[in-house]
């Protein structure tokens, strides 16, 4: 098994992109972004549909691009690339049955005809659809073209796996089901694996490790659990529901330090250092409605456990349901919100 480096930059007229990133057999590596932060034109470089302004792409010890001072010293086709894409629309073959479609790679790389329909068989077991190898596209459902595409990338044998967005037109239970089959398949066949997705479920049930783009940069990687607790930039913040306030930290009058942001927020920090530059992140759930900052209601919409209240600073406050209806909570009504120290993380900026 092999693994993914990319190091490779792309200028297009205002935007760049400029990203290194890893992905290790068996390892899921998601890419997080909002649109236009460049993860569709990563996944091009990475296929060979688009060559880099400069960089490397590398598959174990194969140069596939290479690109140095505006000289293309390697670039190998799409599809001698060993690299399987699986994307929103399972593109099947639609005159050939499953099995076929399955059986498609094997073929194209000169294995024999009976061993290509074992092959897609098996692949067609393991992904649940053993029993309906025979239908054409036409006959099976959205969820269960895009098993069968997924076979069909993974029968071909593909050093990588990019996924672009595979889940995105799929019901919930069929989105949910498909990721398993995923998680499994990689994990067993040891694909290094790519997904670029806006779905923070899919980096949550699937991924290894996060990458996020912002205006062509990685923003923030690591752990899912790591960048989503605590993540450093807004997008990703917003991303995981949690408040992210940038300020100065200050002295309070009981001695304690507070974080001063815009809009009058002050949030307490503890016992920490004044007078430096900060962000704090914390939870929506955690911020209490009593003694503190003024605020003002911006927005009111449904949350996971009651009421979700968008706040003046963008700070965004989780109530259940009755404290919400006791407030009688209206856009433009004023609050005071505080929220406890220890639920606070700090982290300073220089």
């Amino acid at each position: 098994m092999t693994s993914l480096h990319a190091e490779v930059v792309v200028r297009r007229r205002a935007f760049t992109l400029d990203v290194t990133f890893a992905a290790h057999p068996g390892e899921v590596v998601a890419i997080l972004g909002p649109n236009g932060a460049g993860k569709s034109t990563l996944l091009a470089v990475l296929a060979g549909h688009l060559l880099p302004s400069y960089g490397v792409v590398r598959v174990g010890e194969r140069t596939l691009s290479a690109v140095r001072d505006d000289h293309v010293e390697t670039a190998v086709r799409p599809e001698r690339r060993s690299i399987g894409l699986l994307g929103q629309d399972p593109l099947v073959f639609p005159h050939l049955s499953a099995r076929q479609n399955v059986a498609f790679g094997p073929r194209a790389a000169g294995v024999p005809a009976a061993e290509a329909r074992r092959v897609a068989d098996a692949w067609l077991t393991a992904v649940g659809l053993g029993g309906l190898s025979e239908r054409r596209p036409d006959a099976l459902s959205g969820g269960q073209r895009q098993r069968v595409a997924l076979a069909r990338a993974l029968a071909a044998e593909p050093a990588v796996l990019l996924l672009d967005e595979p889940f995105a037109q799929l019901d919930v239970r069929t989105a949910a089901e498909l990721r398993d089959v995923v998680r499994e398949q990689v994990r067993r066949t040891r694909t290094a694996t790519v997904l670029v997705t806006h779905d923070v479920l899919d980096a949550v049930t699937l991924a290894d490790r996060v990458v996020v783009l912002h205006d062509g940069q990685v923003v923030e990687q690591g752990r899912p659990l790591d960048v989503l607790t605590d993540p450093v930039h807004p997008f990703t913040a917003a991303l995981a529901g949690v408040n992210l306030v940038v300020g100065r930290l200050v002295t309070q009058p009981d001695g304690t330090t507070a974080l001063q942001g815009p809009d009058g927020v002050l949030v307490p920090c503890g016992a920490r250092e004044a007078g430096g530059r900060a962000q704090v992140t914390f939870p929506p759930g955690a911020v209490v409605v009593g003694d503190g900052w003024p605020a003002r209601v911006i927005d009111l919409e449904p949350g996971t456990t009651g009421v979700r209240v968008r706040t003046s600073g963008d700070v965004l406050v989780d109530l259940p349901p009755a404290q919400a209806a006791a407030l009688a909570l209206r856009v433009g009504a004023e609050l005071r919100l505080n929220v406890p120290s220890e639920q606070v993380r700090v982290r300073p900026l220089v």
